[in-house]
């Protein structure tokens, strides 16, 4: 089934240049990785209402089928893992062949980590990298084609870890610090084609991947405003439906954390570590005191 009318004229106006806000979205296809569960399905689900395509793209197919089924018509579901570059690359072509076109790509599959790197194999430290870093890059480079094409958008999925120094975030900071810096770059190589490209920073949200991180929840207390603050999905995901509809270059979950934007000297200098340092000592040694040794 292929979609011919993707961005019908508002009544009244001129187009999709009229609209505001999440109306700007209606008719758009818009690609999504991770899209089985947290951030991405709750984003799914407000794009969705905001009259958006939306294709999901998850390792985890029964998750998919379920979520696209309470999204109504006119959505897509794809098996497809972010570390396979072929399998993403078929992914994206099944967006296009079903709908005609792709508009805007968030590429938020990820996964997070709660240990130190004592404790840590070479190998779980790696993923973590190819995952949240690879992955983007990988959906970049399936979608560029079809994005430049429609002079689309990206929004590409970082951290507010990325702004600090933070004890047992060590793959993952690099990783999502990694996403910011690759984000910056192709913001620079697409902007005369017509592309815009943003990234968000989530600080800490109500998640799967923060349930299962254990003490990272609690310690999230510990950290000073406004980095304790624990977001709704729901709030995380209007947030990002906002910057995605006015293409964004920058987008912050809470609002406040892009306070530390330009600040973020004070988040990994001296006076932090000096701060950092004993709660580290605390968490760190509770954490590999409770590894079994190898």
């Amino acid at each position: 089934m292929r979609f011919q009318s993707l961005n019908p004229p508002e009544a009244g106006g001129s187009g999709a240049d009229r609209l505001r806000g999440p109306d700007r979205l209606r008719g758009k296809v818009v690609l999504v990785t991770g899209g089985a569960g947290g951030i991405a399905a709750a984003t799914a689900r407000r794009l969705a209402a905001a009259g958006a395509h939306v294709s999901l793209v998850d390792r985890d197919q029964p998750a998919l089928d379920q979520l696209v089924s309470t999204l109504g018509e006119g959505h897509l579901a794809t098996a497809a893992d972010v570390t396979d570059q072929m399998s993403l690359q078929a992914a994206a072509r099944r967006t296009v062949e079903h709908f005609g076109r792709l508009d805007i790509v968030f590429a938020c599959a990820g996964i997070g980590s709660a240990s130190t790197v004592a404790v840590s194999s070479t190998e779980d430290l790696l993923r973590i990298v190819d995952v949240n870093l690879g992955g983007v890059i990988r959906t970049v480079k399936a979608t560029l084609e079809e994005i430049t094409a429609n002079r689309g958008y990206y929004l590409l999925m970082s951290s507010a870890a990325a702004l600090k120094n933070v004890p047992r975030a060590n793959a993952y900071a690099a990783s999502k610090a990694g996403v910011e810096a690759f984000g910056g770059a192709l913001r620079l190589e697409l902007a005369h084609k017509g592309v815009d490209v943003g990234v968000a920073h989530p600080a800490w949200v109500s998640t799967g991947m923060i349930s299962g991180a254990g003490s990272r929840a609690g310690e999230s207390r510990s950290l000073p405003w406004p980095f304790n603050v624990v977001s709704s999905t729901e709030t995380c995901a209007d947030l990002l439906v906002g910057a995605i509809a006015a293409r964004r270059r920058k987008v912050f979950v809470p609002r406040s954390l892009a306070l530390m934007d330009p600040l973020r000297w004070i988040s990994t200098g001296p006076l932090w570590d000096a701060f950092m340092k004993p709660r580290a000592a605390l968490s760190v040694s509770r954490l590999e005191s409770a590894a079994p040794n190898e």
